[in-house]
């Protein structure tokens, strides 16, 4: 099957990519911020979560018949969970490509990491966002997703540009009052 897979990758390639191995070369961007969000979780994971798990096993174990054991289920599923967690984290953070966004120069215009002042132009109400990677957004505190929707219509306009968003109500229009690469 892996060879009739690399085939139909090689024939007919996916994701709008001129070259198959493009897939498996991707970077996954990431502000520091967020990149230093992930090793911490990552260690915490390594250094406290799956001992913790590990001694939970063992405990569970040391009860007899595992059969009907209950702990030991419980425990064998979350030590499943957080081995996940470790390899996906490891994955992204070695296909990461870290951009600090003070260091960004891009004129004015907005781009990854970019942090953007916008107007509603139907409500008047401002709003304040920083493009972030996927693994970081959080509207609450104003972080969204590179892959937004309001984020793709933002990369690359500038300072009194209208951007057009497409929202489950409508379109959405923003005027951009300010670009700022903090």
């Amino acid at each position: 099957m892996a060879a009739t897979i690399a085939q139909a990758l090689v024939v007919r390639p996916h994701f709008g990519l001129d070259r198959p191995y493009e897939l498996f070369m991707s970077t996954i961007p990431l502000t520091k911020r967020g990149a230093d969000q992930l090793r911490e979780e990552l260690q915490r994971l390594k250094s406290v979560e799956r001992p913790a798990v590990i001694n939970s096993i063992a405990e569970a174990r040391a009860q007899g018949d595992l059969s009907e054991n209950a702990e030991y289920d419980a425990a064998k599923e979350k030590q499943g969970f957080i081995e996940g967690r470790i390899s996906e984290i490891e994955s992204k953070l070695a296909a990461a490509q870290v951009i600090d966004p003070a260091t960004l120069e891009a004129d004015g215009r907005i781009v990854f990491g970019s942090t953007v002042d916008l107007e509603d132009l139907e409500s008047g109400k401002s709003v304040t966002y920083q493009i972030v990677g996927d693994d970081e957004a959080d509207l609450e505190h104003g972080l969204i997703s590179v892959s937004s929707p309001i984020a793709r219509a933002l990369i690359g306009k500038s300072e009194g540009d209208v951007a057009a968003v497409q929202a489950p109500s409508g379109v959405r229009e923003y005027e951009v009052i300010e670009v700022r690469y903090v």
